[in-house]
């Protein structure tokens, strides 16, 4: 399928894939993106009908999967001409895509950062959640998504402390089309558990995660880090889910400083 997407394409250097979560856009982006181009060429899409790319109806019912965002990444690149390997980082959602891009495109990556993510599939009663959510999301309104995941996304801390970034987050979340957010929710609900990948992992990979984070926990992504024989976590202070918002600088150092690991 020929999928087209919008990409901020920024900077020049080694190539850095920022790969946005659910159900964000590569807004979330902004801070690393502003960092990172000083000395890399940054590449921050919009997934599949997310922020300003565009998606098929059908998509709703169907749902996409990790793999086929992976494989939209993999044409972007083509798109772009980037020949050289990149550096993925994952965010939430776009770490289950870095999985799936990992297993289907080992020859593009140089390494992987994941962020705030899981390696687990999901539960019984999480897949059941996400199937009520695409059940109902276009009755709903995505401003009621909105409501119910900011509350988990931000640390209690910043909730309390920086309502202005509540405020954004919510608004980026209530812009996203319905049909996207169905189509992602059923692709995550159905993707493969790739604990087992871990181990076989043969490239460097590190896991950053919100001190807070209650839905990827520091303990299940320490777990993570340990199965990965290159792998190496960065706990980030004052942040919950959503890390690379509320702590910023933080998460762009451990960023930084890994990527110039690379090159030594």
């Amino acid at each position: 399928m020929n999928v087209q997407l919008h990409a901020v394409d920024q900077g020049a250097g080694p190539p850095v894939l920022l790969v946005h979560g659910f159900p964000m856009d590569h807004t979330m982006w902004r801070f690393q993106i502003e960092a990172l181009a000083q000395n890399y060429r940054v590449i921050a899409p919009d997934l599949r009908g997310f922020g300003q790319s565009p998606i098929e109806s059908i998509a709703a019912k169907t749902g996409i999967s990790m793999a086929d965002y992976a494989d939209d990444l993999a044409q972007l690149l083509d798109r772009l001409a980037v020949g050289e390997p990149v550096t993925l980082v994952g965010f939430s959602m776009g770490g289950y895509i870095g999985w799936q891009f990992c297993k289907r495109h080992r020859q593009r990556l140089r390494a992987l950062v994941q962020c705030d993510t899981k390696a687990a599939g999901d539960t019984p009663q999480a897949q059941e959640t996400r199937f009520k959510m695409a059940e109902h999301v276009e009755g709903w309104g995505a401003a009621h998504v909105a409501a119910l995941m900011v509350p988990k996304l931000l640390a209690p801390s910043t909730l309390q402390g920086n309502p202005k970034l509540a405020e954004e987050v919510g608004g980026m979340i209530s812009r996203t089309d319905p049909v996207a957010i169905a189509a992602a929710q059923r692709g995550m609900a159905h993707r493969d558990d790739s604990t087992p990948l871990l181990a076989t992992l043969d490239l460097p990979v590190l896991y950053i995660v919100g001190q807070d984070d209650q839905i990827s926990t520091p303990d299940e992504m320490q777990s993570m880090a340990d199965a990965t024989p290159q792998g190496r976590l960065a706990t980030v202070a004052k942040a919950g889910h959503l890390s690379p918002l509320e702590n910023p600088t933080d998460v762009t150092g451990a960023m930084q400083e890994f990527l110039g690991s690379l090159s030594t």
